[in-house]
């Protein structure tokens, strides 16, 4: 870390360790006041059968007081349940039965793992530590498919989270049962003889849409955990210092398209290759955990989605990679996020590890390595005595090289280290965080790419007024360092444009460091029946950067966001119930000129009949705003108000057949741009097994002011030239989704795009890009010799996933993954001949096959 970070981070210490000195830490109200479950020892553990006749479940005290939160909060339950809970050292066990009076009628559903089908479900939720703010939820439908989560943050869900545990089901004369067996060692709970477990049940009623819960969960109020009751009579357990290896083996062949092949040469190239790694997850106390992949390989994850980006900013990809998944949540340090607008910007962006070489572009061709091994990464996370939850991340990626050996991405090395401690039962608690990458440069690299990054921040959120208010805030600061060549590409990129000639901003090509900063606060009201409201302030300074290991689109900017939401829960002859929001925001330069003015609403509405209705209309650009970052380093130009409205259908997710319908459509530039899309949808499940899902988007796109290019001629002079674009964007998926027995699944995804458009009517910014007359903000200009008017894009992307977990947390995948793409300049022909050149393409394929096999 160096020196000008020093101070906040060393601030935000002390700051916790103060909080941690001068806390009450009062015990919060339970949400329902109800007796404790009461957990009794087992001398002998209960066959997993989904039986109640082992001695242990005729000694156990039967918990039922259920209560309905949904559709109807604090109402008597339609049907029975109750619960059971035992244990012995190595081991939870919970049997629940849930009374039904017509079984023939409970809705089932065969999927794999973690995906939630139309069916009745079971969940158990622990919170061993007692924290009331994390846990590990453990569900199950009817049929013996599984999900599983760990909770963060009180209400935060992390789906990735794959525990080993077991459960058994049956449906019977009375209704249906679920017997879980949980090893103590998922859990993570203190070195004590005593334990109060947080401990909850949910029942899901699917044919009614019904969910019922021991204790009252009310979704009046915030939280999850935080509203789990209390398990109590767990004596003498010893936390495991547990130690799991998965090591795995993939036998990998693949064959990619290669354009530069030599005349004679066939235009792909093959490869094989055989590989191994492991993945480690070590007790390292009762504590602390350590999770650690060695070599890993991915490839059973699916492709991203196709996009083609015609703006200034990069596209963000959801994470897909189990590893960065499973706990991310803790390392969550958003940046320009409100209820109102969140684009995904943060701190730490895991897609950075094992990124596309960012020199690909400069220094490869087709037949170069498109990505960067990642030789290893590990992470330590636990809950320190006292309430402190502590996590650190390392990865390294390796180098990789391009053409004659030239690098295309050097060696890298990834830092995360987050704290946060809880205060008052978790109703105030207080972050900190500091990201650090350092790249090992060579004279390909030191002029592109900067060689160390730094990031440190706090954050803070606290709960009052009976959890039904909240104040966030955070502190962040950056520090990035390279050659004054890769300082002055920082300083020129889409994120910053120092260059701007109306920006007011220092440019200086001798710099060989660049820091910033950037502040939030928020407050908000979430509890309560009726109203929530929250108002925010954001500002990042010019020269703040985190996009080496965070996701950051632009900086040199604030904006204040307004968001009213409204909740009908209650339901009607009409409704089971409704939503609404309205919502007001603004953005600004760190200068203060105005970049956005917006208005918008938002309506749900979840008819009697299980049918959603949407809509949404945003009026934006709003009375004088200017676009700075338009140009791509040129003046900033007036905007056009502009409309936009959109309305969805959704049918009942109950049936087999379940269509759904949306519709958007906007106008601006005073109709000279508009654009107007279809995207329809249709999932069927003619077996309870088989789930087949299709959609399809349409939509026509008409920007008037679409930039074209920054074109410099013969005097030096830029000429920064927009046009008149029409585009039009055809895509078609489909998922196919299997599942032979809950351990057994196959799974298909296919999804053709493409999109086309063409430039007419060029032009360029005049000596007035900021005339409140459109046509006086441009002036003619002729596009340059060879200038691209067009573009045609094509591709496919499909995988296709056999999954077979032939014993708890041991699985073999199989798995082919099909692309093909085409790029080239605008073509006036049928959509006919478009997809007959895209299946003509050569394809690239990769057949994998992964075994794992899990160690304890």
């Amino acid at each position: 870390m160096r020196p000008c970070v020093i101070p906040l981070v060393a601030a935000a210490v002390v700051t916790l360790v103060a909080a941690r000195a001068t806390s009450a830490q009062q015990p919060r109200r339970d949400s329902m006041a109800v007796a404790p479950a009461v957990a009794v020892r087992a001398e002998r553990p209960p066959t997993i059968d989904g039986k109640e006749d082992d001695a242990v479940w005729r000694e156990a005290a039967a918990t039922s007081q259920f209560l309905e939160f949904q559709p109807n909060e604090g109402k008597a339950p339609r049907f029975k349940t109750e619960f059971k809970v035992a244990y012995d050292d190595r081991n939870l066990y919970v049997f629940i039965r849930a009374y039904d009076p017509h079984p023939d009628s409970i809705m089932t559903a065969l999927t794999r793992r973690d995906v939630r089908g139309p069916s009745d479900q079971l969940k158990i939720m622990v919170d061993a530590y007692h924290d009331r703010q994390s846990g590990f939820e453990f569900a199950v439908n009817p049929v013996g498919v599984k999900r599983d989560y760990a909770m963060y943050n009180d209400a935060s869900e992390d789906e990735s989270w794959d525990g080993v545990w077991d459960v058994a089901t049956r449906i019977d004369s009375v209704g249906w049962t679920a017997e879980f067996h949980i090893p103590l060692s998922q859990l993570r709970y203190a070195n004590k003889t005593s334990h109060e477990f947080g401990f909850g049940v949910w029942r899901d009623i699917e044919r009614y849409k019904e969910r019922t819960s021991w204790p009252l969960y009310r979704s009046s109020q915030s939280g999850i955990s935080s509203q789990l009751g209390v398990l109590t009579g767990i004596q003498g357990i010893v936390p495991f210092h547990r130690l799991e290896v998965v090591p795995f083996t993939v036998a990998k062949s693949s064959s990619v398209p290669v354009t530069s092949a030599p005349p004679g040469q066939a235009p792909w190239g093959r490869s094989q290759k055989v590989s191994a790694g492991a993945d480690v997850k070590y007790g390292l106390t009762s504590n602390l955990t350590l999770d650690a992949t060695v070599n890993p390989d991915f490839g059973q994850v699916e492709a991203d989605p196709s996009v083609v980006n015609l703006s200034a900013f990069e596209t963000f990809f959801q994470e897909r990679r189990p590893f960065f998944i499973e706990g991310s949540g803790f390392y969550n340090f958003d940046l320009n996020c409100s209820i109102v607008n969140c684009g995904g910007e943060g701190l730490f962006y895991s897609r950075r590890i094992g990124r596309a070489p960012q020199l690909f572009g400069r220094y490869a061709d087709d037949a170069s390595p498109n990505v960067s091994p990642i030789l290893g990464a590990a992470k330590l996370t636990g809950r320190l005595p006292g309430g402190m939850n502590v996590g650190a991340l390392e990865a390294v990626t390796g180098r990789v090289g391009g053409l004659n050996d030239r690098t295309t991405e050097p060696r890298t090395s990834y830092t995360v280290l987050r704290a946060q401690q809880d205060l008052r039962s978790g109703q105030t608690t207080v972050g900190v965080i500091a990201t650090g990458v350092n790249r090992a440069l060579d004279q390909w690299t030191e002029p592109y790419l900067r060689r160390e990054a730094y990031v440190a921040g706090t954050n803070f959120r606290h709960r009052f007024g009976a959890s039904r208010y909240e104040l966030t805030g955070s502190a962040t600061r950056s520090l990035v360092r390279g050659s004054a060549a890769s300082i002055l590409a920082t300083q020129l990129s889409s994120v910053h444009l120092f260059q701007r000639p109306d920006g007011g901003l220092d440019l200086d090509p001798t710099r060989t460091a660049l820091g910033g900063d950037a502040e939030e606060l928020a407050f908000g009201k979430f509890g309560g029946n009726m109203m929530h409201f929250q108002t925010s302030y954001q500002r990042q300074s010019p020269g703040f950067e985190t996009n080496d290991l965070g996701y950051l689109r632009r900086a040199n900017q604030q904006s204040f966001n307004n968001w009213m939401g409204m909740n009908w829960r209650e339901p009607t002859k009409v409704y089971r119930s409704m939503t609404g929001n309205v919502n007001a925001w603004g953005y600004w330069t760190a200068g203060g000129l105005s970049t956005e003015k917006a208005i918008n609403t938002n309506w749900h509405v979840n008819l009697a009949n299980n049918m959603w209705v949407h809509s949404g209309l945003t009026l934006s650009q709003l009375h004088g705003t200017f676009c700075d970052n338009c140009a791509r380093g040129g003046p900033a130009f007036r905007r056009s108000p502009f409309a936009n409205y959109n309305v969805g259908l959704q049918g009942d997710d109950r049936r087999r057949v379940v269509p759904s319908l949306w519709f958007f459509t906007g106008r601006g530039d005073y109709g000279a741009s508009h654009y107007r899309g279809w995207a329809p949808a249709l999932t069927l499940i003619p077996m309870s097994q088989l789930q087949i899902e299709l959609n399809a988007d349409w939509n026509k796109n008409t920007d008037d002011s679409q930039w074209l290019g920054n074109f410099t001629d013969a005097a030096n002079v830029t000429h920064y030239a927009f046009a008149h674009l029409e585009q039009e964007t055809r895509s078609v998926g489909v998922r196919v989704s299997y599942t032979a027995t809950p351990a057994l699944s196959f799974q298909l995804y296919a999804a053709p795009f493409v999109s086309r458009g063409v430039y007419t009517n060029t032009r360029e910014l005049s000596a007035t890009p900021r005339a409140e007359r459109y046509e006086d903000r441009y002036a003619p200009y002729v596009t340059p010799p060879g200038a691209s008017l067009g573009f045609d894009v094509l591709q496919v992307r499909s995988n296709s996933v056999v999954r077979w977990e032939f014993r708890p947390g041991s699985t073999l995948f199989a798995v082919w993954t099909h692309g093909r793409e085409g790029f080239n300049d605008f073509r006036d022909r049928s959509w006919r001949a478009e997809y007959d050149e895209l299946l003509a393409l050569h394809p690239a394929n990769t057949f994998l096959l992964k075994l794992a096999y899990w160690l304890d």
